[in-house]
């Protein structure tokens, strides 16, 4: 794999989109970019499966991007669902706790042993969403200190059921590293090339910094999709990066 290609591998493009068509579009104009594709609830929730399986066909990494929370036995059916589809990653809400972080990996062992044909997905656990700011956090949702705090908090229980990585704010990349290993791995959201709208996202930096910082994988959606060239958006951050 070249320089290049690996570099594009680390790029997750959010297809937040309401429907395959449009996202179709995106596809045709990427093609032959190696990078992620991940694909959240509204693309999910509007297609289905078979949308992620065209992308599986097409070859693909996907990244689906679903943050089960719910009871540990509920969890645990929905990542092995999630599993047989052939996805390259998962993931979870850390907030749901040890128990139900480790159900979900029991899920996806017990798919894998049905079909050893499959790739085993790397699973990740959501610590705090990269909208939420330190006022939300402590008034909001009730947790006391800095949102840094609660997401290495976060971080290490999600390695502590076993699972690969989070997804966290690039901001807090080298405090995870720190806290659970530089093998434990933090895909980052909240990614704005130079000059980019913030748009929701309160915790933002840009893909050469995140890159610094020391995190496996960048989320970008808008800068990307919303572009007037999205070709030439993803081309430009990948030369940015090499």
């Amino acid at each position: 794999m070249s320089h290049r290609d690996e570099v594009a591998g680390r790029i997750m493009v959010a297809l937040d989109y309401p429907n395959v068509d449009q996202a179709r579009e995106l596809l045709q104009q990427l093609q032959g970019i190696p990078c992620y594709m991940k694909v959240g609830m509204q693309l999910y929730y509007a297609e289905g499966p078979a949308f992620v399986r065209e992308l599986k066909e097409l070859g693909y990494k996907v990244f689906l991007d679903l943050k089960l929370h719910d009871i540990p036995n509920t969890v645990k059916s929905g990542a092995n669902s999630i599993t047989k589809l052939g996805v390259d990653m998962i993931n979870v809400h850390a907030a749901g706790g040890v128990e139900m972080m480790a159900a979900a990996m029991k899920g996806v062992e017990e798919a894998l042993q049905e079909n050893p044909a499959l790739d085993k997905p790397i699973v990740i656990a959501v610590t705090q969403l990269t909208s939420t700011s330190q006022q939300m956090l402590n008034e909001e949702i009730g947790i006391p200190g800095a949102v840094a705090d609660a997401v290495v908090h976060y971080a290490k229980l999600t390695k502590q059921a076993g699972l690969d990585g989070v997804v966290a704010s690039p901001l807090e990349v080298e405090m995870i590293k720190a806290a659970c290993g530089n093998e434990f791995k933090t895909i980052t959201p909240g990614i704005r090339p130079a000059g980019s709208a913030k748009g929701d996202q309160t915790r933002v930096m840009t893909p050469k910094q995140a890159l610094t910082e020391g995190t496996d994988f960048i989320v970008i959606g808008r800068p990307i999709t919303t572009a007037a060239n999205p070709r030439e958006a993803i081309e430009n951050i990948i030369e940015e990066l090499i």
